[in-house]
């Protein structure tokens, strides 16, 4: 129950901002219904935001849920043939804290078994596993170096996001959401995509706070569409209820909200506010966002057969670009199946297939629509996999563990340089042997291209300033145009 030295509280704030023309609330109604004056700027960020001119727009980050196999795919060390079934150096692997799923057998080195051959102009080293993103590799910038201190899944994926191993923070959507605010008035400033390897044969829990706002207003945090049937719930309206009708109940619904604000001073009431009138127009812009029939037939084609099927990430990649051609700043799609922990072989190429071509189709398609300047797509996972087998290497069924140390990521676009790779690994793919990245350092870049100092974007939080760098991160100048 509301005490009544708290009431004395809420009254006192009730009176100041009923002087201040009525309060905040008032201002941020008045900005939300239509046909009046706006008191607020739609979609505006911080004051001072952004720090300096930006070199993206917006960000897609296309994240592999359970940790590409970066010496199947990117990490070419053809030296490890000759060492197939060696145990690894102690020297090398320096008593590095393992899963329990490996801390009980040897560390017996496995050779990837994919074929890898250089592409383009830069000579990037690409897997057989890939033959489309290997053909797009002059658009983008391979970082071998990428590396993390957790060794399973959730508290990688979590840091990667948020910035912490532990839930709780916001994520990197939510953060730029809140910093730099939205550019399209219809639609949500932050997408979140799901979808799952076709043949169903490995996957991660997602977590709704991967795209939660954490301690920000709740505004902030992704809007997951759904991918069968509506994209949003509740998108249509209940038989025999109105456009108009439906107005007036939100009219009538957002002037309750406002009493409660003044009486209360919830800033999550204001939340609430927002979010119906966005709800409102979404009815309207999302029908338009997800029918594909305006397509060229031979943009569907570049995407693949599973671009037909809602929920793939095929279709799911071709929604982000149309996402991204209409101005929403920060788009995720979410892909889980790559924890190959066993059956690398079969598993890996599965999931390579579910990818890489639409991967590549929306670095394409984003360049020819001359979107690809100003939109920074990001491609990775959590972490990476181990150089040893986890089982025995001779056996079908051989995988590979969890391996934070080094793994690799690529970007594309949105001011970074095209056709490089940045970093090396050891002659094991185990240690960064030279230009280490750590995923705050490429958080630091990623808001460094929107125009963001990682540093100074802040909120003070239980009281700590908090970022979503945490207490490190630099932006990697070294892969800057």
């Amino acid at each position: 129950m509301t005490t009544a030295a708290d009431q004395r509280h809420f009254l006192s704030r009730r009176e100041l901002l009923g002087r201040t023309a009525a309060g905040l609330g008032t201002a941020a109604v008045g900005s939300l219904l239509p046909g009046r004056a706006h008191a607020l700027v739609e979609g505006q960020g911080l004051p001072g935001l952004p720090h300096f001119a930006p070199r993206a727009k917006r960000v897609i980050f296309l994240t592999q849920s359970g940790g590409p196999s970066q010496i199947d795919m990117f990490d070419h060390k053809p030296t490890l043939a000759k060492l197939r079934g060696t145990d690894l150096p102690p020297s090398v692997h320096q008593g590095q804290r393992l899963t329990t799923m490996t801390a009980g057998q040897g560390m017996k080195i496995q050779p990837s078994a994919f074929r890898f051959a250089q592409h383009g102009q830069s000579g990037a080293w690409v897997s057989e596993l890939l033959p489309h993103t290997a053909a797009v590799s002059d658009d983008l910038c391979y970082i071998k170096t990428m590396n993390t201190e957790a060794i399973n899944h959730a508290p990688g994926m979590t840091t990667l996001l948020t910035g912490g191993p532990q839930p709780g923070r916001p994520s990197a959507g939510a953060w730029v959401q809140y910093g730099l605010g939205s550019l399209n008035r219809d639609l949500p400033g932050y997408v979140v995509m799901l979808s799952r390897d076709q043949h169903g044969t490995c996957g991660q829990l997602l977590f709704d706070y991967y795209w939660g706002s954490g301690f920000l207003p709740s505004k902030y945090q992704g809007v997951k569409f759904r991918g069968s049937g509506d994209p949003v719930l509740y998108q249509s309206d209940p038989p025999g209820i109105s456009r108009e009708a439906r107005q007036d109940f939100l009219t009538d619904l957002t002037a309750l909200d406002q009493i409660k604000y003044r009486e209360m001073g919830d800033p999550e009431t204001l939340t609430r506010i927002a979010q119906y009138e966005m709800a409102y127009r979404m009815q309207a812009s999302v029908p338009g966002l997800t029918d594909l029939s305006d397509e060229p037939a031979s943009v569907l084609e570049m995407y693949g057969p599973e671009v037909h099927k809602p929920g793939s990430f095929a279709a799911n990649c071709l929604l982000a670009r149309r996402l991204a051609e209409r101005d929403v700043r920060f788009v995720q799609l979410f892909h889980v199946g790559w924890d190959t922990h066993r059956n690398i072989e079969s598993e890996l190429r599965m999931q390579c297939e579910d990818t890489d071509r639409p991967s590549a189709a929306l670095v394409k398609d984003l360049k020819q629509r001359g979107l690809l300047d100003d939109t920074l797509v990001v491609w990775g996972g959590e972490f990476g996999r181990t150089v040893f087998s986890q089982g025995d290497l001779n056996a079908v069924g051989y995988g590979r563990d969890h391996h934070p140390r080094c793994f690799t990521m690529w970007l594309a676009g949105g001011g970074v340089k095209a056709g490089m790779s940045y970093g090396e690994t050891d002659e094991f793919s185990y240690n960064v042997a030279r230009d280490p990245v750590h995923v705050h350092d490429l958080q630091a870049t990623i808001l460094h291209l929107l125009g963001v100092d990682h540093e100074r974007l802040t909120f003070k939080f239980q009281g700590r300033n908090f970022r979503l760098t945490d207490v490190g991160g630099k932006v990697v100048k070294g892969i800057l145009r």
